[in-house]
């Protein structure tokens, strides 16, 4: 009887350590998920906590307002805003990729009396990369097809690929999008046309009797196109309201070039690489249009971008901020 108590009396000490531990537990996790800390905004950023994106009632968008109240764009910005807010890894790439290209982009879209918002259009297509393709076999930052590449004065042949050359890529797009403004009238439907084409954007404006792309029924990859350029829009804009903090020293350096002007063809890249003392990678990854081991230029005149050695290297953190909202520096 004696043995018998002590074993009970183990029992329920042993009971109320693995109770106590386990309301310790409890209420760590009760004060991680009840913890904040404050963004730039002075708002609360709530942690370990999953929270519905806020849908605005309206959007502004290349300087025309949207209403989104209409339940089927109600809905559909949802989607894709839930769709970058937890798409945690992609969606904060895509900002410290801007912090390179955007200098780059915006510029070219400011001289051709294209909205800035377009920029949206490049982070949608090819997430910021100048090396992306696709199924279909559009390529580039911009996603350009052969076809309108070669319309908007692009060199698609042989040994060059001008649709990866950031620059003169977004020259080609944005002769596409002043067209298309030019028979639209309305950005919104440009944008649904990069998507789909002119040809089909019209087409279905005639035939379902609409009077804007928004109204139109249409294959879900375009029916979500202009909605996830409105997305990641209201997130580059306010990322701290969305859950993402970075700071400086997270966002991709811009790094400065020389360019070398190239009238002759060059028989091996790796060797001319080497002559401008740089490796054969870094030449491919800073001149993407390079698509071949050689260069033919077919009496051409290019540029070759050479990277500056010492900006190569995050010896020293990134302190390059292209737009203040994007970082929180406590």
């Amino acid at each position: 009887m004696k043995l018998l108590s002590k074993q009970k009396i183990s029992y329920l000490a042993g009971a109320f350590i693995c109770l106590s531990a386990c309301i310790s537990l409890g209420s760590d996790d009760s004060g991680k998920i009840n913890s904040k800390s404050v963004g730039p905004d002075g708002k609360d950023i709530h942690q370990a906590v999953t929270l519905n994106p806020e849908i605005p009632t309206s959007v502004l968008f290349c300087g025309e307002n949207i209403d989104i109240t209409r339940y089927n764009m109600h809905e559909g910005l949802d989607r894709e805003l839930s769709s970058f807010t937890y798409f945690h890894s992609t969606t904060m790439l895509l900002i410290k990729r801007a912090n390179r290209y955007f200098p780059v982009i915006e510029p070219i879209l400011k001289a051709n009396g294209i909205p800035d918002d377009f920029k949206y259009l490049a982070v949608i297509e090819s997430h910021l990369d100048p090396q992306a393709s696709s199924p279909a076999r559009a390529v580039g930052m911009w996603q350009l097809l052969e076809g309108t590449a070669k319309d908007g004065g692009l060199v698609v042949a042989g040994t060059v690929d001008e649709r990866r050359h950031v620059k003169k890529s977004t020259e080609a797009a944005c002769s596409y999008l002043k067209k298309a403004y030019a028979k639209y009238g309305s950005w919104a439907d440009v944008a649904a046309s990069y998507n789909a084409g002119m040809g089909r954007i019209s087409g279905e404006l005639q035939k379902q009797n609409a009077d804007n792309a928004l109204d139109l029924w249409l294959v879900e990859e375009t029916s979500r196109y202009v909605y996830r350029m409105i997305a990641i829009k209201q997130i580059f804009e306010n990322p701290s309201k969305y859950g993402f903090v970075l700071k400086a020293k997270d966002l991709y350096k811009p790094i400065r070039v020389n360019q070398v002007k190239v009238s002759s063809d060059i028989q091996d890249l790796a060797s001319f690489a080497q002559e401008n003392g740089i490796t054969y990678a870094d030449l491919k990854r800073f001149n993407t249009w390079l698509r071949d081991r050689k260069l033919v230029t077919g009496g051409r005149t290019y540029y070759i971008d050479i990277p500056e050695l010492k900006d190569l290297f995050y010896n020293t953190p990134n302190t390059v901020v292209h737009d203040p909202r994007w970082v929180f520096e406590q």
